[in-house]
C-alpha cells in the first residue's frame, strides 16, 4: 500500500514573536496612558454582573476603528465610525445586555447622551468619545444604567491589569471567560536604535460571528507613536487577517467594532506607513489579534473544539477563502467534529458547492494530519485512531485543490446541542 504523506501547510504567522516581541501583563492597559474600568451598572438583570467598560486614553490620542458591514448596523456603530473617522479619540464607553440596534433615533440620541456623560467625567469632548454596545437587538436601551455606571467607571479608572481584565469582564454576553492579550517588544528608529512598544486589548464574540471587514467587539491600545492614517492602514490589515478569519455560525452582528488607540507614549519618532518601524508595529497589532481571533473562535456558543480550516492549492486568494469559508461554516462538517467524526465526505461536498471551479480527481483531504482521500478517491483509515486524535482540543482539516497556490485558515468551531440551547433561550 502506497504511504502517503501529510499536506503541507503553510506555517501560522506568529506575527509578534517573528518581531521579537514578548507576552506581558497588562492587557489593554500594557500601553503607556491607558487606564479602564468595568462595573457594575445594570444593563443585565444579573446581581454583581459587571456590565459596563470604560477604556480611557490619559489625553486625545490616534485612534482607529473597523466596523460592521450590516446593512442594520446599530446606533453606537453610526456614532462611533463617523467619529473615529477624524483619527483622535479619548476614550470608548461599552455595555453589554443591549445591543441598542433598530432602535432609532431614541437610539442614536442615548448613545450621544452616554458619550457627553463621559466626556463630562473625563474633561473632554463628547466627540472625542467612541460608544459600543452588545446584547438583545431592538430593545430601547435604558439610560438609567449610563447614570449610574460612568460615574462609578471614571471613579474606578485603572492603569492596572486587573482593571484592565475588569473591562474585559463587562463586555462579554455568552462568553464563557474574558478574552485578553498584551506583548511588548523594541521598535526600530531610523537612527538605529530602539524604543519598547507595549501593544495589548481584549474582546469579546462567543456567537452571531462571522465578521466582514469588522470584528466583534474589540478594544485595542498601544503606545507607539502612530499617525493616524498609520494606525487605520496598521488595524485594518490585522483585522483582514485575523477577526475577518474567523466564524461561529456565518453571521455578521449588527453591532462589531473594533477600535485600537494609540497613545505615543513610548516615544520615538512618528510612525508613518513604510517608515521604519511600521512593520514591526504592525506586525504586534496583527499578533494581538490573532490570540484573540482564536480565543473567539475556541469560545464559540456550546463549543467543544477549536477547528482549523486549511485550503491549499486554490487558482487565486478569493476561491481560497470561498472555499474554506464554506467548509467552515458547513453546519454537517461542525456536527461531523462534535460526533468525533472524521466524514471527509462533508468537507468535500462543502467544498465542492460553494461555486469554485476545480478537478474532483485533483483533491487531497487531510483529517487531523491523517490522509483520507487522495486524488479524489478515499483512503483507508483508523477510525480507533481519528478517536484518539479527536481527544485533541483542536481539530485541523486541510484540503488542496490542485488548482494553483494560494492558501486560506478559517477558524471556527464544533456546532453542539447547546449551542441550539443558549440561542433558543436568548431572549427568555
Amino acid at each position: 500500500m502506497e504511504n502517503y504523506q501529510p499536506l503541507v501547510i503553510p506555517a501560522a504567522d506568529d506575527a509578534c514573536a517573528t518581531h521579537g516581541f514578548v507576552p506581558c501583563k497588562g492587557g489593554v492597559c500594557a500601553a503607556a496612558g491607558m487606564s479602564a474600568a468595568g462595573v457594575v451598572a445594570g444593563f443585565r438583570h444579573e446581581p454583581g454582573r459587571r456590565d459596563l467598560a470604560l477604556v480611557a486614553s490619559d489625553d486625545v490620542c490616534v485612534c482607529a476603528g473597523t466596523f460592521t458591514t450590516n446593512q442594520f448596523c446599530a446606533a453606537p456603530v453610526i456614532l462611533s465610525r463617523a467619529r473615529a473617522a477624524g483619527g483622535h479619540a479619548r476614550a470608548m464607553v461599552l455595555n453589554s445586555g443591549n445591543a441598542n440596534a433598530s432602535t432609532g433615533e431614541p437610539g442614536l440620541e442615548n448613545a450621544r447622551r452616554s458619550t457627553s456623560l463621559v466626556a463630562e467625567a473625563l474633561g473632554c469632548d463628547a466627540e472625542d468619545v467612541l460608544v459600543a454596545s452588545t446584547g438583545v437587538i431592538g430593545v430601547q436601551l435604558p439610560f438609567e444604567p449610563y447614570e449610574k455606571g460612568v460615574p462609578a467607571a471614571v471613579a474606578g479608572l485603572g492603569h492596572s491589569p486587573e482593571a484592565a481584565h475588569e473591562a474585559a469582564l463587562a463586555v462579554m454576553t455568552t462568553d464563557t471567560h474574558p478574552k485578553e492579550v498584551s506583548f511588548k517588544g523594541e521598535v526600530p528608529q531610523a537612527d538605529g536604535s530602539t524604543v519598547t512598544v507595549h501593544v495589548g486589548g481584549f474582546c469579546k464574540g462567543s456567537g452571531m460571528i462571522q465578521p466582514n471587514m469588522a470584528t466583534m467587539l474589540s478594544v485595542l491600545s498601544t503606545d507607539a507613536p502612530l499617525s493616524p492614517v498609520a494606525a487605520h492602514a496598521a488595524l485594518l490589515a490585522a483585522v483582514r487577517e485575523s477577526f475577518n478569519k474567523v466564524t461561529v455560525d456565518s453571521d455578521t452582528s449588527t453591532n462589531d467594532t473594533c477600535v485600537l488607540f494609540a497613545t505615543g507614549r513610548a516615544g520615538g519618532e512618528t510612525i508613518e506607513e513604510g517608515s521604519v518601524g511600521y512593520e514591526t508595529v504592525a506586525a504586534a497589532i496583527l499578533g494581538v489579534c490573532n490570540h484573540l481571533a482564536r480565543e473567539v473562535a475556541s469560545d464559540g456558543e456550546g463549543s467543544t473544539k477549536l477547528v482549523t480550516v486549511n485550503v491549499l492549492g486554490a487558482a487565486s486568494q478569493g476561491d481560497a477563502d470561498v472555499v474554506a469559508r464554506s467548509i467552515a461554516n458547513s453546519p454537517l462538517v461542525k456536527t461531523a467534529i462534535f460526533g468525533h467524526d472524521a466524514n471527509w465526505g462533508r468537507v468535500a461536498a462543502a467544498a465542492g458547492k460553494c461555486g469554485v471551479e476545480f478537478d474532483q480527481y485533483g483533491v487531497d483531504i487531510d483529517f487531523m494530519d491523517v490522509p483520507v482521500l487522495r486524488a479524489g478517491l478515499p483512503l483507508p483509515m483508523d477510525e480507533d485512531d481519528m478517536l484518539r486524535r479527536f481527544e485533541s482540543p483542536e481539530v485541523t482539516i486541510a484540503i488542496s485543490l490542485g488548482q494553483g497556490s494560494f492558501s486560506s485558515r478559517i477558524w471556527t468551531c464544533d456546532l453542539t446541542h447547546d449551542y441550539v440551547t443558549i440561542n433558543g433561550d436568548y431572549r427568555t
